[in-house]
């Protein structure tokens, strides 16, 4: 690994950006640069607050931002010609806009899941294709369902266990912050489509999963909610499949009988752990849930959609910037920066 540190901008410090700083700030092989967005309101003070040097992504917004007092430390151009990597998290839709700028500054590029697959041919998951990133101008980091679906299944393939896997998703309806404005209310909202877009897109990381994927979003704005039957390809017992799970990185087992009961159970014992912002960056497996009868397994977990692509994000930047080749090096050194756990109580 170069001893010389990965320069990385932010654009966007919303719900993944501003965690995405912090997250590169803590990275012993890596420094922020700074982070660029439009808003002048609570979230980008606080940025200031921390001493973050803040870019105007839109040159018209620059003075909008000083009169809001927020001082801009100059455009995103000036950003992006003092960094190796961009990490781009605006609203979906916003981030194919800024392709060709990245191109034109000669930066590499990460975008998230709300992006299309086809925008830059490359859809990553850390555990799954690190190595494929490796000289690439860009690739996307996959949706916070779509990792976990990736992160689990390819924990059972690398086992030699999954032959296909049917899952039920229940997602939150918005945001935490958006409650106020958007979401829905005592109903619950099934995907128009079958498969919902997180089989297909988990496919376009490894695809040689047979996976299908159906959703519905449910009135309740933390967190999500996977429930799987997965055909094995022979009969396995219960130590085996967990064996498995364990084997995987990103992937922390909870428990009922330690009375973590529900969604929002988990939701306060990350608050209990000091975890910044109570985020999870893991996929919380009930282990005394997941069941295995002959060649099938039945198991439920919980995804926390604010955080659990955070860590990818990081490992995207190490393999787009070619400073560390392997991917579970790169994760042992993300994963221990941040204080991912296998077990929470343990």
């Amino acid at each position: 690994m170069t001893t010389q540190k990965i320069q990385v901008a932010v654009n966007g410090y919303g719900v993944i950006g501003k965690r995405v700083a912090d997250a590169v700030r803590l990275q012993p092989d890596m420094a922020l640069v700074g982070v660029g967005d439009v808003v002048t309101d609570y979230r980008i003070k606080a940025a200031v607050i921390q001493g973050l040097p803040i870019y105007a992504s839109l040159p018209d917004k620059a003075e909008e931002m000083k009169a809001a007092g927020v001082p801009v430390a100059g455009t995103l151009d000036d950003l992006l010609a003092q960094s190796d990597v961009v990490v781009d998290c605006t609203p979906k839709g916003i981030g194919a806009k800024n392709l060709e700028r990245y191109r034109a500054a000669g930066v590499k590029a990460i975008y998230q899941g709300g992006e299309k697959h086809s925008l830059t041919g490359h859809s990553f998951v850390a555990q799954a294709n690190y190595e494929t990133t490796l000289g690439r101008d860009a690739t996307r980091v996959v949706s916070c369902n779509t990792t976990s679906t990736v992160r689990t299944l390819t924990a059972l393939r690398n086992a030699g266990l999954l032959r296909k896997a049917r899952g039920v998703l229940i997602r939150r309806a918005t945001d935490p912050w958006e409650s106020d404005h958007s979401g829905i209310m005592n109903t619950v909202v099934p995907e128009g489509d079958i498969p919902s877009h997180q089989g297909p897109d988990a496919q376009t990381v490894a695809p040689d999963l047979d996976v299908v994927t159906i959703a519905a979003k449910a009135a309740h704005t933390q967190t999500h909610n996977h429930y799987w039957v997965v055909e094995l390809t022979r009969e396995a017992d219960r130590e085996e499949v967990l064996a498995a799970f364990r084997a995987a990185p990103r992937i922390a087992f909870i428990r009922m009988s330690d009375g973590i009961v529900a969604l929002n159970s988990t939701i306060e014992l990350m608050k209990d752990l000091g975890r910044p912002r109570g985020d999870m960056w893991e996929v919380a497996v009930w282990e005394d849930v997941l069941t295995v009868n002959g060649n099938e397994v039945y198991y439920t977990y919980q995804v926390y959609n604010e955080a659990i692509v955070v860590p990818e994000n990081i490992d995207a930047v190490r393999a787009l910037a070619g400073t560390v080749k392997d991917g579970q090096e790169s994760i042992r050194i993300t994963d221990e920066a941040l204080g991912l756990r296998r077990d929470f109580l343990i």
